[in-house]
């Protein structure tokens, strides 16, 4: 009987869901919608029916599951699988561990979902095992994870390493957090199309604008896109963007000197487009011994990055 690790990675619009064997590799991966209804209740129970549905269709036993590894978004207590708070799925002092090992029988481990991935992307991706590194998720907001001689950071009550709520425009954008001017205000998907929401207010005769009342929606691709194809007010909002990430992750990066810094999330899709003028943004203001020795490069494993990453716990 073989031993099977499930791997989940619960997120704000869906879950994905693997059986993994202990050496990271997959055996079978899948995903359901996030049913946020009556504050996130059902969610558990959802997944929980979702593994057992394919446990019988691939007519595998129950007995083979061995452990569960957990990644969700918000502040987690790492010891007691507690997820404190999530904004976007309404738990508040939610017993995920718990309820999960009640389910299935087997030890639950809960984590941070971008320190899951910064752990699947260091194990199996473009971290190649890295003992410093930091990895961020551009995508509705900015997450993070921080490896440092070897172990990822959760700090006293699971909030370390969130760089998304480093404060870089003092009195900015309101974050969701409730403080003003956090990097998640500009450097994700949601603040690229906010900035950009702006500019077509200052502009209203621009092509950008054009392109918003014919399709009625913009995006980040889009302003990426048309940035690369000589746009100015696109490539304004591009280089704002990117200064201020590769700012912030400069200013981190100080303090673990890392060998790596990995983006990864939606964003990242942009490919050279993002990492360019954010590789350049961190390399003109990190201190030169860091420069030195950081290489900047976008993840690898999409998707899977999360899952893989519940096998290292």
């Amino acid at each position: 009987m073989e031993e099977v690790i499930i791997g989940l990675d619960i997120g704000g619009t869906s879950i994905k869901i693997g059986f993994l064997q202990r050496d990271g590799n997959i055996i079978h991966k899948w995903e359901i919608p996030t049913n946020k209804s009556n504050n996130g209740i059902y969610i558990v129970d959802e997944i929980w029916q979702s593994i057992t549905e394919q446990l019988v269709s691939l007519e595998m036993d129950k007995k083979e599951i061995v452990k569960i590894g957990t990644g969700a978004p918000g502040f987690i207590e790492k010891e007691t699988g507690m997820v404190y708070e999530t904004t976007n799925m309404g738990w508040k002092n939610f017993e995920l561990a718990k309820r999960l090992k009640e389910l299935a029988n087997v030890p639950v481990y809960v984590e941070n979902d971008a320190n899951m991935a910064a752990l699947g992307e260091n194990w199996k991706g473009s971290g190649n095992q890295a003992k410093d590194l930091i990895f961020v998720t551009l995508g509705t907001g900015v997450g993070s994870g921080i490896i440092a001689n070897g172990k990822i950071l959760n700090g006293r009550n699971g909030t370390a390493g969130e760089i998304g709520h480093l404060t870089v425009e003092p009195g900015g954008y309101l974050c969701n957090c409730g403080r003003k001017g956090c990097l998640e205000t500009i450097a994700s998907a949601t603040g690229v199309v906010r900035q950009a929401m702006d500019k077509m207010e200052e502009h209203p005769k621009s092509s950008l604008a054009a392109y918003y009342k014919e399709n009625g929606i913009i995006t980040s691709k889009e302003i990426f896109k048309f940035a690369s194809q000589g746009d100015t007010i696109c490539g304004e909002i591009v280089t704002r963007t990117t200064d201020m990430l590769g700012v912030a992750l400069a200013d981190v990066s100080v303090i673990i000197n890392p060998s790596k810094i990995i983006i990864g999330g939606g964003m990242s899709k942009a490919g050279d487009a993002l990492l360019e003028p954010v590789a350049h943004a961190f390399h003109k203001h990190a201190l030169g011994r860091i420069s030195e020795v950081c290489e900047i490069t976008i993840a690898t494993l999409g998707n899977d990055a999360g899952i893989i990453g519940a096998c290292t716990l």
